[in-house]
């Protein structure tokens, strides 16, 4: 992209400056899974107050078990961490973690996942997921200036017939909840199984993003797209094996929230050397770096920011404007306001440049 087309004059910025430069500024999450930012120290406290046996000595015996080979290890792992959630005030305390966190790292909103049957499951009702969740966001909104909006998402490795219960279960908490996702493991799952509920989703005017292309194919990208018709692709790092579908994806703006530590543990990468972040901009893809499940992978949004681009040095203050201002246009905030905060990254950037 040309200096001209910039609000701001990369040249004016010295290189040194640039990670302090996008430690502070302003962004939005928009691929976090709440229950994936418990930390291990919050689920040993929360597994004392609730007196939930969990299978590891200690805080550091489980953090040793982070050792993930692929999604499913990780999920074997992840569950197993939620099961210490059984009241309001659990699922109130860890996402306000979260929040404080985010936060810190410059998150001026963020979209969160949340897995209502991973708790459902286990005898936990829907409303004190949900109660609890909400009561954080109003606090992150009133003490941190921070917005927040969930999402809600189906496991695929279940039944679309128990997505459809879940979605009914959801409907009196409607009103807070802005849209619907799909995660879980994506091997075997295509986007096809849920065509149904994500169609009723629809009818009922909620967003729909869907993970797609981090261990499936792009042609579980292609399906997301055109079965579930998502506006964002959770992941979707794969589409670059496929350059009609990132034809598509640039021409269409569909965003990619993308998780570079993610990518990183669970192997869909070898190395941050080797993550295809660059590449996914140069190709004119609206792509964002988001934190996954940060408490598992190793950081939260700031990590993911300067692990990459300490890896990538074709990574520059260009595409860290870029990366922050995609952040607010694939946000599903209102047009408005995205546009605010948009104008809100290119100041921070045209002051940094003097």
């Amino acid at each position: 992209m040309a200096s001209s087309s910039l609000p701001f004059d990369p040249a004016r910025i010295a290189p040194e400056a640039l990670p302090a430069l996008i430690e502070r500024c302003p962004k939005a999450e928009l691929h976090i899974h709440i229950e994936g930012s418990l930390e291990p120290e919050l689920i040993f406290e929360l597994a004392q107050r609730n007196r939930v046996a969990l299978p590891y000595a200690s805080v550091e015996a489980l953090r040793a078990a982070y050792a993930f080979t692929d999604l499913q290890s990780f999920l074997d792992i992840y569950y197993a961490g939620a099961s210490v959630l059984l009241t309001e005030e659990d699922f109130e305390d860890m996402a306000l973690a979260y929040f404080h966190r985010a936060a810190a790292d410059g998150v001026v909103h963020a979209e969160v996942f949340f897995d209502p049957q991973t708790h459902t499951a286990r005898g936990v009702p829907f409303a004190t997921v949900m109660n609890g969740l909400t009561r954080a966001a109003d606090i992150a909104l009133g003490e941190l200036g921070m917005s927040v909006s969930y999402i809600l998402c189906f496991l695929r490795h279940l039944s679309e017939e128990d997505a459809f219960a879940t979605l009914e279960e959801a409907l009196p908490y409607r009103r807070h909840f802005i849209g619907v996702g799909l995660d879980s493991s994506e091997r075997g799952h295509p986007p096809e199984k849920f065509a149904r509920v994500f169609a009723r989703c629809r009818e009922l005017g909620l967003h729909i993003v869907a993970h797609a292309g981090e261990e499936g194919p792009p042609a579980y990208i292609e399906a997301a797209l055109d079965v579930l018709k998502a506006e964002r692709i959770d992941h979707g790092v794969r589409c670059l094996e496929d350059p009609a579908l990132v034809a598509r994806l640039a021409r269409e703006r569909v965003p990619l929230t993308v998780c570079p530590l993610s990518n990183l543990k669970l192997c869909v990468v070898p190395t941050l050397a080797a993550h295809p972040m660059k590449r996914l901009l140069d190709a004119g893809l609206v792509a964002t770096v988001n934190s996954d499940d940060p408490a598992y992978f190793g950081g939260y949004l700031n990590r993911n920011f300067s692990e990459t681009f300490g890896a990538l040095p074709s990574l520059g203050v260009v595409e860290a404007w870029r990366l922050a201002r995609n952040s607010m246009e694939a946000s599903f905030l209102p047009v408005g306001t995205r546009r605010e905060l948009g104008q809100q990254v290119d100041a921070f950037f045209a002051a940094a440049g003097g």
